[in-house]
């Protein structure tokens, strides 16, 4: 019995200090998920100034004035930007053909002659795509009669020039064919099968869609239109939201989470009215390119007219509130709404003059289905020509789903050369 006594005394012993270390484990862990959220709730509130180690309130952050020692709240901050000059390459109508522009003449059809591989690749570069460029010849006969002339050839040698620098002006082509350029694989998913009204969706189907966080929690949504490139809603960023830290981007998720990538430029257009809600477009860009993959991939950016008829079908994506005044979804949902025409829509039973040639109209006229607050900056896509195109972000409504009262989204092809000249100017 006496031999019994030391190896009870070594387990109580052990038994005491495995307890002692759960405990210190347990208490460690508190303390670390207490030191979390008191970070994350004191960077919701305040930025500090590492040279003159000291918080200022967030809302000094970014407002046009030095709060900080040197400067540091006015470095990284949100930026305006109106563009002034017509951005001279673009993709037209639903066939995708490349013009260019010139003061002179306006707009004119690149011809194939003379084309090469080379100017697929510098064209789509300018305009800001890297991957998979290719390009296809059209026949003349084959154009709408805005696009029979006149037309532009590229000059020898010119194959790393810009395209604008390198055409010169012809009456008509030799080979009787112009060229239509495909910069990228966007919009192009596997078979498918807030929105009010919606229904849960997976990420593979629109993979573009992405989470706009501030501080880890999901403030808006938004399309990727490149590996690096975010079109969103102006509105997401009002003054206290304006401090690049502050935001990632989280894509490839069904289910809403936090984290993701971080941002090195958040751009809103210069002419933004919030009180009109016009000209209500941003674009973030991605410190990093992501991978392009099944659940990561950019939409298009549709080619200018594209000409969407209306009460074409249209989808609308995101993890807004399910009803009004309700809870957001925790998964991605999709609703199948309607392009509503304009006429319609400017009429004095739904909106009047409150909606702009830079808004259009989509949604269910009788209600039941709409995008949500949650959805701001989201996408609003078009199937054509087997690819999805981007033709609205998301933008403002009176309520949600209500009768009459359709969703406004910002209207992407006229905000096409805004587009392209931010991209160009922030490669």
């Amino acid at each position: 019995m006496t031999a019994q006594k030391p190896q009870a005394t070594k387990a109580s012993k052990t038994k005491r200090i495995l307890m002692i270390v759960l405990t210190v484990v347990v208490v460690l862990g508190i303390l670390v998920t207490a030191g979390y959220f008191v970070k994350k709730l004191i960077e919701s509130k305040y930025f500090f100034c590492s040279s003159s180690v000291k918080f200022i309130p967030l809302e000094l952050a970014c407002d046009g004035k030095k709060d900080c020692s040197g400067g540091e709240d006015e470095l990284s901050c949100l930026s305006a930007f109106t563009e002034n000059s017509t951005f001279p390459v673009r993709l037209s109508s639903a066939q995708s053909v490349l013009q260019v522009f010139s003061q002179d003449v306006g707009w004119r059809s690149v011809c194939s002659d003379g084309w090469t591989l080379k100017h697929t690749q510098t064209t789509c570069a300018q305009l800001g795509y890297t991957n998979s460029p290719k390009s296809t010849i059209i026949s003349v006969s084959k154009l709408s009669s805005q696009r029979t002339g006149p037309f532009t050839a590229v000059r020898p040698g010119t194959e790393s020039t810009p395209i604008h620098v390198a055409t010169t002006d012809i009456q008509e082509c030799k080979s009787g064919s112009v060229i239509s350029l495909t910069c990228s694989d966007c919009g192009q998913v596997r078979g498918q099968d807030r929105i009010v009204g919606g229904a849960d969706t997976l990420i593979e189907d629109w993979p573009w869609q992405v989470s706009l966080q501030q501080n880890g929690q999901h403030s808006c949504g938004g399309s990727l239109v490149s590996p690096r490139w975010v079109v969103t809603a102006a509105h997401c960023f009002p003054d206290q939201k304006r401090v690049l830290s502050r935001w990632s981007v989280l894509s490839g998720q069904s289910s809403m989470s936090s984290g993701g990538s971080s941002v090195d430029r958040i751009i809103i257009n210069g002419k933004y009215d919030s009180d009109k809600n016009d000209y209500d477009i941003a674009l973030m860009r991605l410190t990093s390119p992501i991978t392009v993959g099944d659940k990561r991939k950019p939409v298009c950016l549709p080619p200018k007219d594209l000409n969407v008829p209306d009460d074409a079908p249209l989808i609308v994506t995101g993890w807004g509130l399910l009803e009004e005044n309700g809870k957001p979804a925790s998964k991605l949902q999709k609703a199948d709404i309607k392009l509503i025409g304009r006429s319609t829509c400017t009429s004095s039973k739904v909106y009047g003059p409150l909606v702009t040639p830079r808004m259009i109209c989509a949604g269910i006229l009788k209600g039941g289905v709409d995008a949500c607050q949650g959805d701001s900056g989201g996408p609003l896509v078009y199937s054509s020509s087997s690819q999805w195109n981007l033709i609205g972000a998301v933008s403002w409504g009176a309520g949600c789903a209500e009768a009459n009262r359709p969703g406004v989204y910002t209207n992407v092809d006229e905000m096409l050369n805004w587009i392209y000249t931010v991209i160009e100017k922030n490669l």
